[in-house]
């Protein structure tokens, strides 16, 4: 029975490793100025590669393909506190915890770099289990 007990449980615990090891980060980039469109656009792909190096750690190697960006225009924006606002979501590891704020710093400025336009930016780095439909 202990021995089956333990089969359950290493199933679990095997089974939840998968899952997270699978979750995909997701990035929300909310802009409320048209004009800033074309250099968005441009910064979709270089951001993807941009988030996948700072959210890899440990065994967890993440190419761009694995990152997900909606890019949303927000057309009543007075509710909007920067020009440009990131709300990425990612499995909560132990290193990406230690470091979410130095995360989110090396994200805003990278996106000042590439979107020269936008002068204010605010990056929120949202880390907690989460579940999907990938196979």
């Amino acid at each position: 029975m202990i021995n089956n007990l333990q089969n359950a449980i290493n199933r679990v615990v095997t089974l939840k490793f998968c899952v997270i090891m699978k979750h995909m980060p997701t990035v929300n980039f909310y802009y409320h100025s048209k004009d800033n469109e074309t250099e968005i656009a441009a910064s979709v792909k270089p951001l993807k590669t941009y988030i996948a190096k700072k959210l890899t750690c440990g065994e967890i190697n993440l190419s761009p393909d694995e990152v997900s960006i909606r890019i949303l225009y927000v057309e009543l924006s007075d509710g909007m506190m920067a020009d440009v606002e990131l709300d990425i979501t990612a499995a909560n590891f132990s290193e990406r915890v230690d470091s979410q704020d130095r995360i989110c710093l090396d994200v805003q400025a990278y996106i000042k770099q590439q979107i020269p336009s936008v002068s204010k930016v605010n990056v929120w780095l949202n880390l907690h289990e989460l579940g999907h439909s990938f196979e």
